[in-house]
């Protein structure tokens, strides 16, 4: 999309509860649109996925692809910066706009950065089909490097924004990711850790620190800088954190419910369906199940994932997945109708219908 097309689609002003007519969707929905780029897709078909993100981006005024580092390094965007600059001070809600959608971008490169940290190798688990060792410790200092870079670029544009509360939520937002990805790392960095006794509850609150917080407290933000009250913005709150944990249970299923490729089988033994499994099955039969499952000191997952779909495991993850979608939506009545709520609703069936 030009430049000339995105200043002229700028998103129309809406109403909220009574609320000053404010712009209190865009940022919100800029938010929620990026999620079509933190790789997960519908049950039901990657097209059904891309139509409602696309039908999202539509109304934001430009895909999510806009938040590219090539477009947000460009020389045009920044000139366009430095004439939305001179408009520091006025009223002009141009400027509101661009603060606004300042946060979508930050959001997107603090989860980038994220993932730029998580593709780091463990060098101790290297095999000599991986590569020359010293070509995976240049990569790991790159991927260190590249994501700093990023963190530091998001940290500045939250400085830019000039909102205490919104750099304390995007802060928090942040601390919470570092410590789910710890646990992540110290659980898995076990040998045993396929034997651990994890139950659903502990996995929601892992969950929401490495998935859920930085979508629920940027939605939240996006209401801070609409000078929208607390009711509204905790109703942000909600459907942040919902759609996210939907999202991963989402993610969690395509192994068990996805048509069978001739790829090889894997899945995170500390996935939804497989916790939930666990939780029903009891630890002792689980531990005897993953023994059945080995061969030769390797586990079958074909084998095990076979297993987990007799049992009660995958049927009661949908039923859960279903459930943080509902939740979103319960909080997505408190807005007015319009085509922003639409889309956001059309987001959420996207993750929790099963065909």
């Amino acid at each position: 999309m030009s430049l000339r097309r995105l200043l002229l689609r700028l998103p129309r002003y809406l109403g909220v509860s009574g609320s000053p007519r404010r712009l209190w969707w865009s940022p919100f929905l800029d938010t929620i649109s990026s999620v079509g780029s933190w790789r997960g897709q519908s049950s039901r078909s990657p097209a059904h996925w891309n139509q409602v993100v696309s039908e999202a981006e539509k109304i934001v005024g430009y895909p999510a692809s806009f938040m590219s580092l090539r477009c947000l390094l460009s020389d045009e965007l920044s000139n366009i910066a430095m004439q939305v600059r001179k408009l520091v001070g006025t009223q002009h809600p141009l400027l509101t706009t661009a603060s606004q959608r300042s946060l979508a971008e930050i959001t997107e490169l603090i989860h980038t950065a994220l993932l730029v940290h998580r593709g780091i190798v463990n060098l101790s688990e290297l095999q000599s089909s991986d590569g020359p060792l010293k070509d995976m410790q240049f990569g790991n200092k790159i991927a260190i490097l590249s994501g700093d870079f990023l963190l530091a670029n998001a940290c500045n544009g939250l400085a830019l924004l000039q909102n205490t509360k919104v750099v304390e939520l995007l802060a928090s937002a942040l601390m919470d990711l570092v410590q789910g990805v710890y646990h992540e790392n110290s659980t898995s960095a076990k040998e045993n850790h396929i034997t651990e006794d994890i139950g659903i509850s502990t996995w929601k609150e892992q969950t929401f620190l490495s998935h859920g917080a930085l979508l629920a407290k940027s939605c939240q933000a996006a209401m801070e800088l609409a000078k929208h009250d607390a009711d509204v913005q905790d109703m942000a709150f909600q459907y942040g954190k919902h759609m996210a944990m939907s999202h991963k249970i989402n993610s969690d299923l395509q192994p068990f419910i996805k048509e069978k490729t001739s790829d090889s089988i894997t899945f995170n033994l500390n996935s939804a369906p497989v916790v939930l499994h666990q939780e029903f099955l009891g630890r002792d039969l689980w531990i005897k199940q993953i023994r059945e499952a080995q061969e030769k000191g390797r586990l079958d997952y074909a084998k095990l994932q076979e297993t987990i779909k007799a049992g009660k495991g995958v049927t009661s993850a949908i039923d859960l997945c279903r459930y943080h979608g509902n939740k979103a939506l319960e909080a997505l009545e408190s807005f007015p109708p319009s085509e922003a709520r639409s889309a956001l609703e059309n987001i959420v069936f996207a993750v929790t219908r099963f065909s």
